[in-house]
């Protein structure tokens, strides 16, 4: 008598996210017909990740009973997003890699953020906040189930993402650190020219506006069946643009020596 197949299997995934304010860990695991969150440790407060990362990941682990030997791949978010946040999470990923000798799949923040709104028949634009009147963002939809580039991650100026929205002429929905910095001058903006299209601008509400390692860890499961995995030696952060430390170098260079 034939053995019936056991069917596909189970990948583990722990993801971590430090790209901006908030640190968030998560386990999640599933295959191509569902994934499933397991759990989830977010901090939203006045702490540097360098202090939360590892306690909260030390203390999920602790809760699911979870041996690291048996995950599958390590997810972080990859970037934008602070420099000093994409670093540590960065280092823990790549420790956590070369220990376990388990795979990273390097997930770029702003999907993650966008994927926090699955399903929406929305355009989504994730803003983070990069000071100097920009904001990391990109714009995304959601086609057949799938989440979509429309505009690539980038770092812009408030006014020029806010133009691009204005000529998709769609409903939009913005999520992100930015939102609470930017919304009065993306309300200035959209309003109008949305309405005189028919459509409006929204914004996600507390549970869903800011970064979360549950998304980061799914869109790694997404990833992971496409081959989209490195070796932790192979690991970089995307920041997008210099640090300001690298921005002033090259400033200081350019200027010459003074007289």
């Amino acid at each position: 008598m034939e053995r019936e197949s056991d069917g596909p299997k189970v990948k583990k995934v722990l993801a971590l996210d430090s790209s901006g304010l908030v640190a968030s860990v998560a386990i999640v695991e599933g295959n191509e017909f569902g994934s499933s969150l397991l759990a989830e440790y977010m901090v939203n407060y006045k702490k540097t990740h360098s202090q939360t990362l590892l306690p909260m990941l030390d203390e999920i682990v602790k809760m699911t009973e979870l041996r690291l030997e048996d995950i599958d791949a390590i997810a972080v978010a990859a970037g934008p997003g602070s420099f000093t946040g994409l670093r540590i999470g960065s280092a823990t990923a790549k420790g956590l890699g070369l220990a376990l000798q388990k795979p990273l799949v390097a997930v770029p923040t702003l999907d993650g953020l966008a994927y926090n709104l699955y399903g929406t028949e929305k355009v989504i634009c994730p803003l983070m906040d990069a000071r100097r009147n920009q904001v990391y963002t990109g714009i995304y939809e959601f086609r057949k189930g799938l989440l979509e580039r429309i505009e690539p991650p980038a770092a812009v100026d408030i006014r020029e993402i806010a133009e691009r929205l204005c000529a998709l002429k769609r409903d939009v929905v913005f999520l992100g650190d930015g939102v609470p910095v930017y919304r009065w001058k993306l309300t200035e903006i959209l309003l109008a020219e949305l309405l005189q299209a028919g459509k409006n601008h929204f914004y996600a509400p507390a549970h869903l506006n800011k970064q979360r390692a549950g998304a980061i860890g799914t869109l790694a499961l997404q990833y992971m069946r496409e081959g989209k995995v490195q070796t932790a030696a192979e690991h970089r952060p995307e920041y997008l643009r210099l640090s300001q430390a690298e921005r002033e170098r090259m400033e200081q260079a350019s200027n010459g020596p003074e007289s």
